[in-house]
């Protein structure tokens, strides 16, 4: 049972603003802003090498924090700048060759997709859709028959940008298990907003941001590389923290995952990253899937009975983001009118998802998150402000 008031106190930014945008950026929680502060206040003391020398159990700390979040071992991890970085260090490092295959969803991030047709273009390899299922979803039949012996990567989004929609990614990592091929999973929107499992997932590369339903702060993420798949990949770009030096013409790979990281780093947001996994762990993250499931489903049915709103959402199972247009209003008119009134929601916009939008034809639409702090009554606020809106 998450104890909502002593959330809500720990959450200042509920005090002004109804934040329905945690699929974007989630408010940090106060410890997490104190474990950035607190560190950057210690840099402004004296100076920041030192202060990293002094907190160096602290910072390494975030490995087991992140490990114990996603249920792997703490040298399968690495930090990164975001999640793009560290979803681009793993992709980018796997060998490709002409006549690969990659194997994806309709509805994956313009940013993975950008880097499939880069790698298509440079190797010859060719990106393959796999068909969805009835209700907009992975279907793994489908991928299963689409498997031959030039699969050389299946590599999907776990929940999209947009849609509402939660991939069957558990069995994408049965199949992919089964056929020996590599099996990359974009966890951005997933990480924080219910229990994962790497094991469970048989995912052999994760990757995940701080920023969006985690809490933590901006310019975080890391990357989850199975010990077997780390062994023998190297990272396509070295410095002199992911290998050393050993003879005038050789260099030795550090043997953990940090081999994807680089000398210099944000060690204050690393201490917030840290404080937002240890965060979400004691408050559990069953419970923030519960409440996350309750008031998303509140939402989206009360969506639904509004004359001229139309969801956009897919899937049997659907995650803590709604998708949704008001006919004969443009939304980023809607999102600007809900800001008037306090309320944070998003626009999500073609060109995020292109296969996916150029498929079922969507517009820009505007995209509600809520988190487990969220009450019931925000909500009822939004609904209210919706319903004014399209009624004018």
């Amino acid at each position: 049972m998450i104890d909502l008031p002593k959330v809500r106190r720990e959450t200042p930014g509920v005090d002004h603003r109804i934040h329905l945008n945690n699929a974007g950026a989630a408010l940090m929680p106060l410890p997490v802003y104190e474990a950035v502060t607190n560190y950057l206040e210690r840099e402004l003391q004296i100076g920041g090498y030192e202060t990293s020398s002094e907190k160096v159990d602290e910072l390494n700390a975030v490995y087991d924090s992140v490990a114990t979040l996603i249920g792997s071992q703490r040298d399968e991890i690495a930090i990164a700048e975001n999640a793009t970085v560290a979803w681009q260090r793993a992709f980018y490092s796997l060998d490709f060759k002409e006549g690969d295959r990659i194997l994806t969803t309709q509805s994956e991030y313009a940013a993975n997709y950008i880097a499939y047709l880069q790698i298509a273009k440079r190797f010859g390899a060719t990106i393959d859709v796999i068909p969805n299922d009835g209700q907009g979803a992975l279907d793994p039949t489908a991928l299963e028959r689409m498997i031959d012996g030039k699969v050389r990567l299946i590599a999907i989004t776990w929940i999209p940008t947009n849609g509402g929609l939660v991939n069957p990614a558990e069995e994408v990592g049965r199949i992919a298990n089964a056929h020996g091929i590599t099996y990359l999973l974009d966890a951005c929107q997933a990480v924080g907003q219910m229990p994962i499992d790497v094991t469970r997932l048989g995912c052999d590369i994760l990757t995940a941001t701080g920023r969006k339903f985690l809490r933590g702060p901006r310019g975080t993420g890391f990357l989850y590389i199975k010990k077997e798949l780390l062994a023998r990949t190297e990272p396509i770009m070295l410095d002199l923290f992911s290998a050393q030096v050993t003879a005038p013409h050789a260099y030795t790979i550090r043997p953990d995952a940090r081999r994807f990281e680089t000398w210099e780093t944000n060690y204050s947001t690393r201490a917030g990253l840290r404080a937002a996994c240890d965060y979400a762990l004691d408050i559990g993250l069953s419970a923030i899937e519960s409440r996350c499931r309750h008031l998303t489903n509140l939402a989206r049915e009360q969506l639904a009975e509004i004359r001229g709103v139309k969801l956009h959402d897919l899937g049997a199972h659907q995650s803590a983001i709604i998708s949704f247009t008001i006919s004969n209003h443009d939304s980023a008119s809607i999102m600007k009118q809900l800001a008037g009134k306090a309320i944070n929601v998003s626009v999500s916009n073609p060109s995020s998802t292109p296969l996916d939008a150029d498929a079922r034809h969507l517009p820009p639409i505007v995209r509600v998150s809520p988190h487990y702090y969220n009450t019931e009554e925000d909500i009822g606020a939004l609904i209210a402000a919706v319903r004014t809106i399209a009624a004018a």
